[in-house]
């Protein structure tokens, strides 16, 4: 059985990238495994005032960490070409072997609009994401070989190429998404899932797809890391906790697909209609560490491999002080 770790999700769009580097040495100071940083080109509200580019934070935290690094998640097939993508990945694992993991996903209007190109349905950002994903295998597996490789298809063409910076392996691919018909097809294609905090029967209708897929391409489930991504908010009292969900992270209580949004103005809007309760089953909001452990046991119970947390208030450092302590400890397989 794989080992249980426990990373750190570095919210970019909380946090100026220096300041990243810093809270990310910290909580792997109090025992977090690794570091999980999302690629935004916005936050999700004006409050939280960030946005730095992932792929340079990420490039700078390999040399303050020594833990694990992945991009959860970009998208390959709007603001990049996956060959971009391709590249950045490669560059990273082979600065870091062994260390970096590359996730990807089909992609938010609130980030991909930018380059003012169509933004289309939900199935054809998968059906984007799938060949996106094809193109990356073909230039990890060719340029390995020291081979060039080319690809034209519906969405991407390539003339031929490699990557002439190449770790001596690839890094593993893991697809982040919530919909099962998507789980049963990353099972096929790519090297583990991630997925966010869900009611524990919809993840384990997820995990069903995922690991059918998984035996569909000759694989054992057992073999390829199940990710989970768990916004919670801790303070030193149930108030302050409150508080900051809503004022730092009330996207978390949005109870509708946002993968059309623009803009995080329209978000701003959006949020005055969040109320307490809609953080229900939603996030873990107390001041208390073991409701907070209780609840991450269920997930590792469950069956997840890593799990990175992002405690949604300002309050970093105390947050991983108190968890490296009193919850990280407790969790068991």
């Amino acid at each position: 059985m794989t080992k249980l770790q426990i990373g750190y999700a570095a919210m970019l769009e909380q946090f100026h990238p220096t300041e990243v580097l810093e809270l990310s040495a910290y909580a792997e100071s109090q025992g977090f495994s690794g570091v999980m940083a999302a690629d935004h080109f916005q936050p999700w509200v004006p409050k939280q005032g960030q946005a730095a580019f992932v792929w340079n934070v990420l490039s700078a935290l390999g040399q303050v960490t020594t833990g694990d690094l992945g991009p959860g998640v970009t998208a390959p097939s709007f603001r990049w070409h996956p060959a971009m993508v391709a590249q950045a990945s490669a560059t990273l694992a082979a600065m870091y072997p062994g260390r970096h993991w590359l996730g990807l996903g089909s992609g938010e209007a609130l980030n991909e609009h930018v380059i003012a190109g169509y933004w289309p349905e939900g199935p054809e950002r998968l059906n984007r994401m799938f060949e996106a994903i094809e193109v990356i295998k073909k230039l990890f597996a060719g340029s390995i070989a020291g081979k060039d490789v080319k690809h034209s298809g519906e969405f991407f063409k390539l003339e031929s190429t490699r990557l002439w910076t190449m770790p001596d392996e690839a890094p593993p691919i893991y697809i982040a998404t919530a919909g099962p018909v998507t789980a049963r097809r990353a099972g096929r294609t790519v090297d583990g899932l991630i997925t966010v905090g869900a009611p524990l029967e919809k993840i384990e209708g997820l995990f069903a797809k995922f690991d059918a897929g998984v035996r569909e391409s000759d694989r054992q489930p057992e073999d390829l890391p199940k990710i989970l991504q768990l916004h919670l908010s801790w303070a030193a009292t149930d108030e302050e906790a409150l508080t900051n969900a809503m004022v730092e992270w009330p996207n978390g209580g949005m109870k509708f697909p946002k993968a059309d949004i623009r803009s995080p103005f329209d978000f701003e809007q959006m949020a005055k209609l969040v109320r307490p309760e809609d953080f229900g089953g939603r996030m873990v909001i107390s001041s208390d560490p073991d409701e907070h452990r209780a609840y991450i046991q269920k997930f590792v119970d469950l069956g997840f491999d890593r799990i990175y947390l992002h405690n949604v208030g300002r309050n970093q450092k105390e947050w991983a002080e108190v968890f490296g302590r009193e919850v990280l400890p407790k969790l068991a397989r």
